[in-house]
């Protein structure tokens, strides 16, 4: 006697309604926001974006934002690498303290770190006058603002690239070693082919962190227009101010830079995972 195994898949109606919860939370906390900035920003036509974008605080919030994602990505892309590499080819000890301090940003309120930083470096603390008084402002400063945006993106290229070196076979670069190749070589011809998409997509999670960063940045900036606020803290000038519809349409620029990342890791994250996919041969009649 055959018995019909029992389906265990949940009803079509409890899928569906899964779905749609799903869209409704989408549409409720991602899409409408994003909308009414959008519809904020145009309410009185390209005139709010000309007076906007025009202006020296804002061209200089852009200016800096970008400033500081250039410097502080390249940075925490090298970290990142180098950290993976330690963690995944070295003996090191305190492995598992590490990979706990890697999550540190994670856990930490970014307001806090701003706050440390202040205690740490700030003209009040011993090493903070030290430096001020050789001439090296460090809070209220581009350091500072740099410093803190390092500190909350530190994690986002080393954490993609952990896992995949801890499940690419060493096989080949153990060979490679063998042969007499020296460690760079080893690392630019045999891993870096294998972790380019993860490191590509932590590199763009890294850039999306640092330019949209707000509560450590805001902290250790001082909020100085036309010196230390990047474009987020613009935002919150302008909203302060009660120019709702100059906040709303500088935001956008934000909302737009945020789009152009999403779709860069959606195509990133396609291409890693056709990357992962073994292609079969194809057979010829």
């Amino acid at each position: 006697m055959k018995h019909t195994p029992t389906s265990i898949s949940e009803p079509t109606w409890a899928r569906r309604l899964l779905i749609a919860f799903a869209f409704l939370h989408v549409a409720l906390l991602i899409m409408l926001p994003f909308a009414s900035v959008i519809a904020q920003a145009c309410a009185d036509g390209m005139s709010t974006f000309q007076t906007v974008f025009r202006s020296s605080d804002t061209r200089h919030a852009i200016k800096l934002t970008l400033l500081i994602a250039l410097c502080a990505v390249p940075l925490n892309v090298v970290i990142g690498i180098c950290l993976a590499w330690g963690v995944t080819h070295l003996k090191l000890p305190g492995k598992r303290l590490i990979m706990a301090v890697l999550d540190l940003p994670f856990s930490v309120s970014p307001v806090v770190v701003g706050l440390l930083f202040i205690l740490l470096l700030g003209k009040n603390s011993p090493c903070g006058a030290w430096l001020e008084a050789h001439g090296c402002k460090i809070i209220f400063a581009f350091p500072g603002l740099l410093l803190a945006t390092l500190f909350v993106t530190m994690p986002f290229v080393a954490k993609e690239l952990i896992p995949l070196m801890e499940g690419h076979s060493r096989d080949e670069e153990d060979a490679a070693r063998l042969l007499g190749a020296g460690w760079l070589r080893i690392f630019w011809k045999i891993t870096l082919p294998e972790i380019k998409w993860g490191l590509l997509y932590g590199t763009i999670l890294c850039t999306a962190r640092a330019m949209g960063e707000f509560g450590a940045v805001a902290v250790v900036s001082g909020n100085i227009r036309g010196r230390t606020n990047t474009l987020p803290l613009h935002v919150e000038a302008l909203f302060q101010d009660g120019e709702l519809s100059a906040a709303s349409a500088a935001a956008s620029l934000l909302a737009l830079l945020g789009l152009v990342s999403l779709a860069a890791r959606t195509i990133t994250d396609i291409r890693k995972r056709k990357g992962r996919t073994p292609v079969l041969p194809t057979q010829h009649h």
